[in-house]
């Protein structure tokens, strides 16, 4: 079974996160939910970001990253929009990284150095009209081309926070989707 560091979004350490993460433990993977807020949580997208802001996002990431210290080489690394930035940074840095699970987040591969190392999968989950992730969907695009094992998966709707069930806008036929990619992804770990 895979390892799997799940970073949270703008709102927060959410209980729609949790149960997420508790849907890929009941599949018997082990996974760490980081909380990069120190227990704050917010109602919108919008002061998540003002918060992630005033805080700095360099300390937001940092967070995650020191808060994956203790996690073993081979494992998987997945971020939900915010989170997915220390999970991209992770899954493309860190040595041994198994795999990354980018959900409505992502940034040029470029922002960590050279590009995205080949031999590491990646999945990209989205809406197809998510606003928020407008920006990101070409970095989305050249970073799963660019992966031996690549997969760019766009859903209907414009929902940012889709996969969240405790937010509003959540899609429960989507994010059961999305669940049975990613344990797909999870069961190529060795």
């Amino acid at each position: 079974m895979a390892e799997v560091v799940l970073f949270h979004h703008a709102l927060g350490l959410t209980p729609g996160i949790v149960a997420f993460a508790d849907r890929l433990r009941a599949a018997g993977h082990t996974v760490h939910t980081p909380d990069m807020y120190e227990g704050r949580l917010f109602d919108t997208v919008e002061a998540g970001v003002a918060h992630a802001q005033q805080v700095g996002f360099e300390e937001v990431v940092g967070r995650g990253v020191r808060a994956a210290e203790g996690v073993a080489p081979g494992a998987f690394y997945a971020g939900y929009s915010l989170g997915a930035m220390p999970a991209q940074l992770l899954a493309q840095t860190r040595p041994g990284a198994a795999g990354a699970v980018l959900l409505a987040g992502c940034v040029p591969a470029t922002e960590f150095g050279p590009g995205w190392p080949a031999q590491v999968p990646v999945q990209i989950h989205a809406a197809e009209a998510d606003p928020w992730f407008a920006e990101d969907a070409e970095a989305a695009r050249e970073l799963a081309a660019g992966a031996e094992a690549g997969e760019l998966f766009r859903y209907p709707g414009d929902e940012h926070l889709f996969l969240d069930s405790s937010a509003p806008g959540y899609d429960a036929e989507a994010a059961e989707l999305v669940l049975q990619r990613v344990l797909g992804l999870l069961a190529t770990a060795a």
